[in-house]
């Protein structure tokens, strides 16, 4: 008599629920099954036999099946059966085809059960993961809030609630110190899988996409598009400038910007610990827009070179070292700022350029006659 298959109906209610809930395939869970199946057959009876494993989609019921190949004569009893014999499974079948060959091992009932348990739940822990990827990686440039868990010089681990964020240490502002259980803000850089398949959000306060978000959720009239920020450079922890504009003449994108009494502006710089922004208004002049990027240094004259995309910015005497900045920080700014190259001179030091250019003219000159 035939021994019965395998039946687990219970499984077949809880897939489909499963897709329901989580939105798990069916299909893909039961073929998953399948391929474990017959890994856990072969361990548990060291068998050397190709084995097939069905289970039905309607009842649950787990078949096991021989697969052999259909010879004149036998060599391996394993993976091959006589045609005579295969004559008797199926009448229509010829010498090189296949014959399955239905067996029910016994206790595979608790093998395939325990098995079906173990995939599900891995199969449950890669589709949170996926969700959990998809989800944060559609939050790409937004703003994220996280309760730091680890701080130290190479990284800093943040508990964004579902999935960690991590901020390496190019990704930190240099000036700030990270301590545990600290709530932070980061703007999201990138989502990756980790080793273990696990999304991971990195993370960063460095980045200059940073400043331009909490200007956005900071400035309702950036948010709504009435103004655009154009550009923004920075120095993380030190200074940054921003630039604006607004194609309604009536806005004052500057001024929106910085609100009454600097209230507006000072929000963000506290979220930076004092970080310095400078708001300034861009203009499609590049001689006004450069030296507009220079403040709060006042400039005399701009020459710019627009092939080059060069400008020699002239300022008085007493404005040098504030247009250049500390270590050259304003000027460097301000070229990032335009993605101009920006050269610059005081009055004085341009008068003496002047007066040599011309002096080397007179000599040139001078020698031309001679040679006349």
């Amino acid at each position: 008599m035939k021994e019965q298959a395998i039946d687990n109906k219970e499984l077949i209610l809880a897939l489909e629920e499963l897709e329901k809930e989580k939105g798990i395939n069916k299909e893909y869970l039961l073929e998953s099954i399948e391929t474990a199946l017959v890994t856990a057959y072969k361990r548990n009876f060291d068998s050397l036999e190709n084995v097939k494993i069905e289970m039905d989609r309607k009842t649950g019921a787990t078949h096991v099946y021989s697969v052999k190949e259909v010879v004149e004569k036998v060599e391996n009893e394993n993976k091959e059966i006589n045609i005579k014999e295969a004559k008797n499974i199926n009448p229509n079948v010829e010498i090189g085809e296949t014959v399955e060959i239905e067996i029910v091992p016994r206790n595979f009932g608790r093998i395939a059960a325990q098995t079906a348990k173990q995939v599900i739940i891995q199969k449950l822990r890669e589709a949170e993961r996926e969700i959990i990827f998809t989800e944060f990686n559609d939050r790409k440039g937004e703003i994220v809030s996280g309760i730091i868990q680890k701080a130290d010089k190479n990284i800093v681990v943040m508990d964004l609630g579902r999935l960690e964020g991590v901020m390496p240490t190019k990704e930190q502002i240099p000036t700030e110190h990270y301590k545990v259980n600290d709530k932070i803000k980061g703007y999201v850089l990138n989502v990756e899988k980790g080793a273990k398949g696990a999304p991971q959000v990195i993370v960063s306060r460095s980045h200059p996409d940073f400043v331009r978000k909490l200007l956005e959720f900071e400035i309702p009239e950036i948010y709504e598009g009435v103004i655009e920020i154009k550009s923004v450079s920075r120095d993380p922890g030190h200074r940054s400038k921003v630039a604006v504009y607004s194609p309604d003449p009536n806005i004052d994108p500057v001024g929106s910007c910085v609100g009454q009494k600097g209230v507006r502006i000072q929000n963000v710089i506290n979220e930076l610990n004092g970080e310095k922004i400078d708001v300034i208004e861009w203009n499609e002049d590049p001689s006004i827009y450069i030296a507009s990027s220079l403040l709060p240094a006042k400039i005399l004259a701009v020459d710019i070179k627009e092939n080059e995309r060069f400008a020699q910015v002239i300022v008085p005497d007493d404005q040098l070292s504030l247009a250049i900045g500390k270590s050259g920080q304003n000027a460097r700014l301000a070229a990032k700022l335009t993605d101009w190259k920006i050269d610059i001179k005081s009055e004085t030091q341009f008068r003496k350029i002047l007066m040599d250019q011309q002096e080397a003219q007179n000599i040139e000159e001078t020698e031309q006659e001679i040679e006349e």
